[in-house]
């Protein structure tokens, strides 16, 4: 199977903004609901926000209001938008298929095997 291809990881200042992108071709079309997550090193993975297929999110409660989730028309690309970035925010950002779509926390469905390397988000205070 093809890897996700992630793009937008960077360094930048408590304050700035990113913007993730992650590319997986079809395989996306097979899941009616996509999340991006993110992992700090020593820590479980944590969801972040979802998308359904017709575009209805849920984000978690530590980046409502700052980060917004987002589809391409054919659904092949996932993206993330990070707005007001804290230093709490630092970590490795993963797009992947959420449990459900509709309930938080939102948690990682056990059959999603594509994760990739990822991309790292570092901010800086």
């Amino acid at each position: 199977q093809v890897q996700p291809v992630y793009s937008g990881g960077a360094s930048v200042q408590a304050g700035g903004s990113l913007r993730l992108s992650c590319a997986a071709s079809a395989y996306f079309l097979r899941w009616s609901c996509m999340a991006w997550f993110r992992q700090v090193p020593g820590k479980e993975r944590e969801g972040v926000a979802t998308i359904d297929i017709p575009g209805s999110t849920i984000y978690a409660d530590f980046v409502k209001g700052r980060f917004t989730i987002s589809q391409n028309n054919n659904r092949s690309t996932l993206f993330l938008q990070m707005n007001s970035l804290k230093p709490e925010d630092a970590a490795v950002y993963y797009c992947g298929a959420p449990a459900t779509c509709r309930l938080t926390p939102i948690q990682a469905d056990p059959r999603w095997n594509l994760w990739g390397q990822g991309t790292q988000v570092t901010v800086s205070s």
